[in-house]
């Protein structure tokens, strides 16, 4: 990419909002703020997921008085990663902003990601180091999952959790997010292939409403985290995890069953009533349970290859100043 085409990348901000009513035209401002003297072209996506107070009545007024606002309204909540993946696949510019709605998240971090892009970074993802949050309930749990999920992919990260995140959307529209999966962004782009940084950012205590997360979702995340690892080490061939698992079993079966036959035919020991031939038995039939789970997950693989246009959220209009649309999004490459 050459130097002028670099400095002329255009901007699609993507925040997902539930219940952020009094965040809204704050955090509008603040962005018009920092990205209208930039000379870049700009557009602000907010994924209304499913807001219950008046926050889509002030997204629309939003739009209607501002030309670079779009609002994606779901149909319900879908969560966070849903809204964020509805509002990537609605982006239409060169490099995607993921941020928070409730004015954590500081715009004045944009301008470091967008230099860190130019310099030929492909994804560039924040680091809460003076995180302004409860210690107990959010600060410790976080540490300790970044710790295990860096450990567990062997990806040096520090704050997988921080929203504000600089993407250039080829990558960001290869990706599939679900669950919890926002969070794990970075680890699926560079699975991609994607060149990755971390930089400090700023983060601000909640200023209105009430936080959306809590320590009931690490359970949550957990698990996501073990989809991850799968879909890292995996995905593009199941059988290599089941298959081996299934080679396993067989070989313990037919230890099981040697030993058997031995213990019968030296020691006479009744084969019946042997422990060993049921450890033989439900050997082989694991065994065979995962060899099929590995011919499954293959077929799965190779249908998921020739088909992947289905969604997992329904979006029920997107607002703009040229009016209503029936939100229409192309099918992703294999």
């Amino acid at each position: 990419m050459s130097q002028s085409s670099a400095s002329n990348l255009s901007i699609s901000v993507v925040v997902p909002i539930h219940n952020e009513e009094e965040n809204i035209p704050i955090l509008h401002q603040q962005l018009v703020d920092e990205l209208g003297p930039s000379g870049r072209e700009f557009e602000l996506i907010f994924v209304d997921d499913g807001s219950t107070d008046t926050s889509l009545e002030k997204l629309a007024q939003l739009a209607d008085r501002d030309p670079n606002v779009v609002v994606v309204q779901f149909r319900r909540n879908y969560g966070q990663t849903a809204a964020m993946q509805a509002g990537i696949d609605v982006a239409g510019n060169d490099v995607i902003i993921t941020m928070d709605g409730d004015l954590q998240n500081d715009p004045t971090d944009i301008p470091l990601m967008m230099e860190k892009i130019e310099a030929g970074y492909d994804l560039v993802h924040g680091w809460r180091k003076n995180r302004q949050d409860a210690f107990i309930n959010r600060k410790l749990p976080s540490k300790i999952a970044n710790r295990i999920i860096s450990k567990t992919t062997g990806f040096p990260i520090h704050d997988l959790g921080c929203t504000l995140k600089a993407i250039r959307r080829e990558i960001a529209q290869e990706l599939e997010l679900y669950g919890e999966m926002h969070r794990f962004i970075p680890i699926l782009a560079h699975r991609r292939g994607a060149k990755c940084v971390e930089v400090v950012t700023k983060h601000h205590a909640r200023r209105f409403g009430q936080t959306k997360y809590g320590i009931g979702r690490t359970t949550r995340v957990v698990l996501d985290l073990i989809t991850v690892n799968f879909l890292l080490k995996y995905f593009d061939s199941p059988m290599k995890l089941f298959g081996r698992l299934g080679i396993w079993c067989g070989g313990i079966a037919g230890v099981s069953a040697l030993a058997t036959i031995g213990m019968k035919l030296i020691g006479g020991i009744d084969m019946t009533g042997n422990p060993l031939l049921l450890q033989t038995v439900l050997s082989v039939m694991v065994g065979m349970q995962f060899l099929s789970l590995g011919i499954l997950g293959e077929v799965c693989t190779r249908l998921y290859y020739t088909n992947s246009s289905n969604r997992h959220y329904a979006v029920r209009r997107i607002i703009r100043q040229e009016g209503d649309e029936r939100m229409t999004i192309p099918a992703r490459a294999a």
